[in-house]
């Protein structure tokens, strides 16, 4: 890849990474558009890694602080493991961690089996158009609920619930479409559960970072056991982009969401699969 394209597909990946726009698609859509190659093995390890620094870093108190309440969960022997159970109580770190991992599970399990299919069959502009289209509109629905809810009405993530944060977890599944967005589709379900737009949008980020880590995972074991050359001026300047933007996007994501709302991304996503459409069909 040249150095424009490095320059380009990282801030891609770490800007739509949290974003409700769909990080694969905007990957995919370069090549598919423009001709560009294939940006290889090491080039998305590098851009994963990024992204996972960057919400690793910016989440790093509510990490820290699940992971150590999720280890001593353990001390309690089987009393203690059952903290993911829906009840609230002072432990509720230890608790959100499980519900984390045990959410992240469809994800992983799906993603394994049908990584052939969706490389094979799924990989096209023709279904990020579509797919950009039809949970663009979900995101819109959802997001008009959240605004028509009274504020005494919104659930916190302490009242999701187990139940809640499978239903989010499963959703992920969806996300293994390209144009999908797993961001999307699980602040989508969020908010359909009657949690604010913030709330949806933190569990959505802290529930990306075994879904980034697993992806990073498979395509790192995929690099090794691969005769790849790997591009170090990439993977260095690729994940330091990732990172940046990434970490940037977490934080003015946030702070202005419940001023915007998600309707300019769903405007967004309507009209670049519109403009999808166009270009393949017109």
């Amino acid at each position: 890849m040249s150095t424009f394209e490095i320059i380009i597909l990282a801030l891609l990946q770490g800007l739509t990474e949290f974003l409700p726009v769909s990080s694969s698609a905007h990957l995919i859509l370069p090549s598919a558009l423009l001709g560009w190659n294939d940006q290889g093995l090491a080039f998305d390890v590098a851009v994963h890694v990024g992204t996972l620094l960057a919400v690793v870093l910016y989440f790093r108190r509510e990490v820290g602080s699940m992971a150590v309440a999720w280890v001593g969960t353990f001390k309690g022997g089987i009393k203690g493991i059952n903290a993911f159970e829906g009840n609230i109580n002072t432990n509720f770190d230890g608790k959100l961690a499980w519900w984390i991992l045990f959410a992240s599970i469809p994800l992983g399990l799906f993603g394994l089996l049908g990584k052939d299919f969706i490389e094979q069959y799924l990989r096209s502009a023709l279904v990020i158009a579509v797919t950009t289209l039809l949970f663009g509109f979900l995101l819109g629905y959802a997001d008009l609920l959240a605004g028509k809810r009274a504020e005494h009405e919104n659930k916190s993530i302490g009242k999701l619930g187990f139940k809640g944060a499978m239903l989010i977890g499963l959703a992920q599944v969806l996300a293994l479409i390209p144009g999908t967005s797993r961001s999307g589709i699980t602040m989508t379900i969020g908010l359909m559960l009657g949690m604010t737009r913030e709330n949806a949008a933190r569990f959505s980020f802290l529930l990306s970072i075994p879904a980034i880590a697993m992806a990073g995972s498979y395509l790192t074991l995929k690099l090794v056991t691969s005769s790849e050359a790997v591009d170090w001026q990439a993977i260095g300047l690729g994940s330091v982009l990732a990172f940046v933007s990434a970490y940037a996007c977490i934080h003015y994501f946030l702070i202005l969401l419940n001023k915007i709302g998600m309707m300019p991304f769903v405007i967004y996503r309507l009209v670049l699969g519109v403009g999808l459409l166009w270009f393949l069909l017109g």
